[in-house]
């Protein structure tokens, strides 16, 4: 029987912050044990450092705009074929639970609250899920409003919202009809996204002073730096502790995929949250526990290859290689605050970063082997135009 399969989809957590990467200030004890036993991709980049554009390509696998969504506000269009309809045809029970962030919002309503979470998503705009259960957006990281299949209205949980998510995803999953066929399920879930202020579920967020920050956070940024990190990590802590306990409930060979739409500066380079093409904004968490398979593999890979990674899993299939290069882009400008305030196209390798502004000249140019941090930015040196010009080719491409 084909394996069933799992994708643990978070929102703003990126790929520095998880104890088995090296962060001294993540307690991620139960991711820790999943990447223990899974395929690490440390080069994993969002194609879309934002949520409504990373969540639709990767759905579709289909880059942004191309999918359907250029504005942050766009539903993905009504009858989009997606991972669920590929894995419907391959005889999967197809589910989603948690945070879709792709159908209807009003855009003069208020983004944290009550207006966005109860939002119903109607069954046209649910990506062909056979079940979907979830909430439009609102983050609201306590007291989730849930709606769907079999709850027609939005219905206030109370608890932790990766809590209540995972702990409703795992009632159904475990409860499956094998006779059905093997099942494949996405949980979705809003944290470690802001408002960092927000109780994590009795985690003591850690002291701010404690914190240690990346070496390319400046000094005028460390103070605001350190406070969002604080109640950041208290969220990556308990949603860690709910990840466990949905992998605890589920069978040990089902095949499990960990990751997120996106990052957050959190000072690096003096910026904050995301839409940037630095790597704190784009670089994303990957781990793939798949039987038999498991270290670290440094080719980059991009959340839009998922669908074509499970649906080779799902047909018996070993995955093919990913190719040496990653595209990355902003398709629109983000009028909310601290975001990237340009349109912009890239293109990433293991070893190397070019991006473009909207007008196709360089923006920034990073030696990512000799620089991780991204501290000199080469788009105008000499040395380097026959490597800028080779790379803007496949970006424009």
């Amino acid at each position: 029987m084909p394996p069933n399969i799992l994708l643990i989809l978070t929102t703003q957590w990126r790929a520095q912050a998880c104890g088995y990467s090296g962060d001294p200030n993540a307690r991620t004890p139960c991711l820790d044990a999943l990447a223990a036993g899974s395929i690490n991709f440390v080069q994993a980049v969002t194609p879309h450092p934002f949520g409504p554009f990373a969540r639709a390509a990767m759905l579709t696998g289909i880059e942004s705009p191309r999918n359907g969504i250029r504005d942050y506000f766009d539903p993905l269009p009504a009858g989009t074929r997606t991972i669920a309809h590929e894995m419907r045809d391959r005889s999967y029970v197809t589910s989603f639970f948690g945070k879709w962030h792709l159908s209807k919002r009003d855009s003069r309503a208020t983004l944290t609250g009550e207006d966005h979470a109860r939002t119903l998503v109607s069954a046209e705009f649910r990506g062909g899920f056979d079940f979907w259960e979830g909430f439009e957006s609102g983050f609201l990281l306590n007291d989730p409003w849930l709606h769907g299949s079999r709850l027609p209205e939005p219905v206030r949980f109370q608890g932790y919202q990766s809590d209540v998510v995972c702990g409703r995803a795992a009632e159904m999953l475990c409860s499956a009809n094998p006779a059905a066929g093997p099942w494949f399920a996405i949980v979705s879930l809003e944290a470690p996204h802001p408002p960092y202020s927000a109780p994590a579920a009795g985690i003591r967020p850690p002291d701010p002073a404690s914190l240690s920050l990346r070496g390319n956070v400046p000094r005028e940024a460390a103070s605001r730096a350190r406070g969002d990190l604080s109640g950041y990590y208290a969220h990556i802590e308990a949603t860690d502790r709910s990840i466990g306990r949905l992998l605890e409930a589920l069978p040990q060979d089902t095949i499990v995929f960990f990751t997120s739409v996106h990052g957050d500066m959190h000072g690096s380079h003096g910026l904050f949250r995301k839409g940037w093409p630095h790597e704190e904004s784009v670089r994303i968490p990957l781990l793939a526990r798949i039987p038999g398979s498991g270290g670290a593999d440094d080719r980059p890979i991009s959340l839009i290859e998922l669908p074509q990674v499970i649906a080779a899993l799902a047909d018996g299939r070993v995955p093919a290689a990913t190719g040496g290069l990653a595209r990355i882009s902003m398709p629109s400008v983000v009028r909310l605050p601290d975001q990237c305030d340009r349109t912009w196209k890239g293109v990433r390798s293991r070893t190397r970063k070019l991006v473009l502004n909207d007008d196709g000249t360089p923006w920034l140019f990073f030696d990512l082997e000799n620089d991780p941090l991204e501290m000199r930015n080469l788009a105008a040196d000499p040395s380097r135009a026959v490597e800028v010009r080779n790379l803007a080719a496949s970006v424009r491409s």
